[in-house]
């Protein structure tokens, strides 16, 4: 690592130390700061604030990132060094048209997004077959049920709403196209259980009117979480 990081992972170690705040910190109680210097992120990404601003919010996020992984040195789990090693495996594991299995690169690229996203998206297949095929059979997941099948299998289910149902269904739309099933034409309106906009007595309704406003978002290119959010800071004061 950089003299940097090795500084920054030095002072975190000898805050958790010395101050008896960070001492007492553990990763459940950091969770709440790691939601919040995410979405501070988000916000200085997308306000596009200065480039000191979106500076000091990724150090904060990475402040998380350093704290968790010195709480698992000290219980001897991994440290910093670990995680950063994980994470370039993955990479090499996951972006094959980049790289080969020994993390040298390929000898020509994809021509198209479509091509890579196909390469990830088999990549990742063939991990989760890997991982079923090892696990126990107590710890395998059941198949879930409903329109988007197991879609949402791995997605964090504290994702927000509107952002999660992004995900699935866009992991639903490649599943589909990998395995040559023609993907639904979305509507161009979103409509309720009773065909009408804004018709909905019960949440199932609500619900599925919400999933229809995120299927007319993507349809069109849009991110519905981003746009509420915009629409909520321009609520007059």
């Amino acid at each position: 690592m950089s003299a940097a990081v090795d500084r920054l992972v030095e002072v975190v170690r000898l805050l958790r130390e010395h101050c008896l705040w960070t001492a007492a910190l553990t990763h459940a109680s950091l969770v709440e700061y790691l939601v919040e210097e995410s979405y501070e992120l988000v916000e200085a990404i997308e306000d596009e604030h200065p480039e000191s601003e979106l500076k000091g919010e990724l150090a904060d996020v990475l402040l998380q990132v350093v704290l968790h992984s010195e709480i698992a040195r000290e219980r001897e789990a991994f440290d910093l060094d670990a995680v950063a090693e994980a994470l370039t495996a993955k990479m090499v594991r996951r972006n094959r048209h980049v790289f080969t299995a020994d993390g040298a690169l390929q000898r020509s690229f994809p021509a198209t997004v479509e091509e890579i996203i196909a390469s990830w998206d088999a990549a990742k297949r063939e991990e989760k077959a890997q991982l079923a095929a090892t696990a126990e059979q107590d710890d395998v997941l059941p198949p879930r049920a409903g329109e988007l099948g197991d879609a949402v299998e791995g997605l964090p289910r504290h994702l927000p709403a509107l952002a999660l149902a992004d995900k699935a269904l866009g992991r639903a739309e490649r599943r589909r196209a990998l395995d040559g099933v023609p993907v639904p034409a979305a509507s161009a309106e979103p409509e309720s259980a009773d065909g009408t906009f804004g018709g909905f007595e019960t949440e199932d309704d609500l619900g599925e009117l919400l999933l229809g406003v995120v299927r007319a978002a993507r349809a069109r290119g849009l991110d519905a979480e981003r746009a509420l959010r915009s629409a909520v800071r321009r609520l007059p004061a």
